[in-house]
């Protein structure tokens, strides 16, 4: 059996004064790790030099000047910044965005060239990476911009998969966002995304409904009478096997989400709460429907604890396998449907 590709990881640092570096430089201490992935951080040297002194990690890095140097086995450290980046531990400023922003635009250019495999990216500041260069609420939105497809948030785990059809949105935008075009939009996304990513050949998806109870039938909004359950019908019709929509408030405490391959939530915390409840720490952040593979863990930067070396890495090591895993169940489904399409040759049967 030929020997499994080394995948090479392209990673963005998020919030320089958060706990990206922390959990980076965590998930690559086992060696085991560095025997499976080339991880290519873009950043600087000099911070992660900093970060392995101050938090008191074993971890080695191999500093870089370009990706044309990357070693496979090591922690390479892409010198990307030009001037040195004072941490200031849990601190919201507007350096530290022009940081993360920097990082992640080189990241994403490597790979969209090729030079890395997968994406993943630590944690960014909202606030803080604002600019009139920079006008995205988070990664979701720039990463829809710079790759082919359209871009789903798809926040997954062992046993959880749950979709948004609206993200970052005030509640008081979510109705009027959700359109039968969304829907359907979202749902294919979905399916695709099972069948590609996940190998799962016939995914079964549930929706949840707009408002508590689904509306009580117009009683509490007519929500999803207008707009859902008229859309899921129409795909029900065209051989999808989609079940809902359900009403929110019962759904996961019951089980019922064991049923299915995928959840699609109406708005971001109706799916966030319950699927950071059950899968905190282990969850990951996945940008389905996109050219190229792009995951997260599942928190935030963490600034309450930066600095204090008490920041776990699973959910960041999570996402470094799931990259890896799904990057790996593209390629597997891309060779399938070749093979499939190239015309099989007959041979004549001698009688």
């Amino acid at each position: 059996m030929a020997k499994e590709k080394n995948i090479r990881v392209g990673i963005s640092i998020g919030d320089p004064n958060g706990i990206g570096g922390e959990i980076i430089l965590k998930s690559f201490e086992d060696p085991a790790m560095l025997e499976m992935y080339t991880p290519v951080i873009f950043a600087s040297t000099r911070l992660f030099s900093y970060y392995l002194k101050e938090l008191g990690l074993s971890a080695k890095i191999h500093g870089i000047k370009s990706t044309d140097d990357i070693v496979p086995g090591k922690i390479n450290v892409v010198r990307l910044l030009q001037e040195d980046f004072k941490v200031e531990w849990g601190q919201v400023n507007k350096h530290a965005g022009e940081v993360a922003v920097t990082s992640l635009k080189a990241s994403v250019k490597a790979l969209k060239e090729g030079v890395v495999d997968v994406l993943v990216t630590a944690p960014i500041h909202k606030e803080s990476i604002q600019s009139d260069d920079f006008k995205f609420p988070g990664h979701t939105d720039y990463l829809n911009q710079e790759l082919e497809g359209e871009s789903l948030m798809f926040m997954v785990s062992e046993n959880l998969r749950v979709g948004l059809l609206t993200d970052h949105l005030p509640i008081s935008e979510v109705s009027k966002n959700i359109t039968d075009k969304t829907i359907k939009t979202k749902i294919g996304t979905i399916k695709e995304s099972l069948k590609k990513d996940f190998a799962i050949t016939r995914p079964r998806i549930a929706v949840l409904g707009i408002n508590p109870h689904v509306g009580d039938n117009g009683v509490i909004g007519t929500d999803d009478q207008d707009k859902l359950i008229p859309a899921l019908e129409e795909l029900r019709e065209d051989g999808n096997i989609i079940f809902g929509p359900y009403a929110a408030d019962a759904f996961f405490g019951s089980g019922n989400y064991k049923n299915f391959d995928a959840i699609l939530a109406s708005y971001h915390d109706q799916g966030l709460v319950p699927f950071k409840t059950l899968s905190f720490g282990s969850g990951v952040n996945f940008t389905a429907g996109l050219s190229h593979v792009r995951t997260s863990p599942d928190h935030g930067t963490g600034f309450d604890i930066a600095g204090k070396n008490e920041a776990s890495a699973s959910s960041m090591t999570a996402a470094i396998h799931a990259a890896a895993s799904i990057y790996r169940n593209r390629m597997m489904y891309e060779r399938l449907t070749e093979n499939a399409l190239k015309p099989q040759s007959r041979k004549r049967r001698e009688y």
